[in-house]
């Protein structure tokens, strides 16, 4: 009888291809995970971009925004003179009329 430590021709072919199938499975492995790994680098920097692109024009809008305000509030204190304006007029032009 052999001994256990002793493989016939046959076994030692089938542990050398699984040690081959191993390590090529190790390396399907590898390059899936490289793969991912480059994949969602990609995504991180798409969305960083993204994210760039809407912080910028947040910020441009803001701007618009703060001018359309200051606008709206410099035509309503105009008006606001205005009309302060035309109530005094009004309120001398009564005096001069009114007979005392």
């Amino acid at each position: 009888m052999k001994k256990q430590e002793e493989q016939s021709p046959d076994e030692a072919k089938r542990a050398e291809k699984r040690k081959a199938e191993e390590a090529d499975r190790l390396k399907k492995e590898q390059e899936r995970k490289n793969a991912y790994l480059l994949k969602e680098e990609a995504i991180e920097k798409a969305t960083k971009v993204r994210e760039n692109k809407q912080t910028e024009k947040r910020a441009a809008e803001e701007i618009e925004q703060s001018a359309r305000d200051k606008a709206r509030k410099d035509a309503y204190i105009a008006r606001e003179q205005a009309i302060a304006e035309a109530q005094e007029a009004r309120k001398l032009k009564d005096k001069k009329q009114t007979p005392q």
